[in-house]
C-alpha cells in the first residue's frame, strides 16, 4: 500500500509503478467508507472484447440468464 497527498491544488501523483502498470485514466467510485479508482482501458470497447472473448452465450440468452437470476434472488 502507499500513501498519497493531494497537493495545493487538490492533484494527487500516484506512484510511478501504479501507473505504469495500470494507465493513466481512472473512473473514480465514491463508497460508503472511501473512494476507489478504477483504470478505464485505452479502448474500452476491446477490453470488453477481450474479457468476453470466451464466452458461448448470446446476447439473448445472457439477459435472459440475469433476468432469472434477479427474479429467483427476489423471491419469485
Amino acid at each position: 500500500m502507499t500513501d498519497a497527498k493531494l497537493d495545493d491544488r487538490g492533484r494527487l501523483t500516484l506512484p510511478k509503478e501504479l501507473r505504469e502498470r495500470h494507465g493513466d485514466r481512472y473512473h473514480i467510485v465514491e463508497l460508503h467508507d472511501g473512494i476507489k479508482l478504477v483504470p478505464v482501458a485505452e479502448d474500452p470497447l476491446e477490453a470488453l472484447r477481450e474479457t468476453f472473448a470466451d464466452v458461448q452465450k448470446t446476447p439473448e440468452e445472457l439477459r435472459d440468464g440475469a433476468r432469472e437470476a434477479a427474479l429467483d434472488e427476489a423471491g419469485r
